[in-house]
């Protein structure tokens, strides 16, 4: 259900006070502006679609008890990043799955024959497994930084540590996938 359009237009900031004055309809359009970043981060970092799903849905349960908490609305986007990755890291270190990467497949459709196809395959399912092998933070850094783009502050400001220290888990990580990832060069 898209959001309304005069709350479409307003911005975060303003969201989040409505909502935190019990507007659940502020609260509705932030979920539906945040509710794909949200899902792609938790399905990145977990391997079975349901339980990425939960974890999203958990994540905007825990925002909406949270939203008295939150200093700053102007983060809200940061904060619930945050929170997400943390139920998904949660979630992971219960069980040690595999990370879909939805667009290394859908890059496969851009390889015109069988052989191309075959190799695409086999080199997702390489880097799904060399992610496994990283831990939880060095995998949630690089998913942060490599697949949704963000920059070293945020992911540092997402997964409360320093920009130093997520250049290192980047740096490690990178590392370690280049070396797992060695026969696909």
């Amino acid at each position: 259900m898209p959001c309304k359009p005069a709350f479409a237009a307003l911005d975060d900031a303003t969201l989040v006070v409505r909502a935190r004055e019990g507007d659940v309809t502020a609260f509705e359009a932030l979920v539906q502006r945040y509710r794909e970043p949200v899902y792609r981060i938790a399905v990145r970092i977990l391997p079975d679609p349901c339980r990425a799903a939960d974890t999203a849905q958990e994540a905007f349960v825990t925002a909406w008890r949270r939203l008295p908490e939150i200093k700053a609305e102007q983060a809200f986007a940061a904060w619930l990043y945050r929170i997400t990755v943390t139920r998904a890291l949660s979630a992971l270190r219960a069980v040690r799955p595999c990370v879909p990467l939805d667009d290394l497949a859908a890059a496969r459709d851009q390889f015109p024959g069988p052989e191309e196809h075959a190799l695409a395959d086999g080199l997702a399912a390489a880097l799904r497994c060399a992610l496994n092998r990283l831990t939880p933070e060095q995998r949630a850094c690089w998913i942060l930084r490599e697949m949704e783009g963000l920059s070293y502050e945020e992911v540092a400001t997402i997964l409360h540590t320093t920009p130093g220290a997520v250049r290192g888990r980047l740096h490690r990580a990178r590392l370690q996938l280049a070396q797992e990832l060695k026969p696909w060069r």
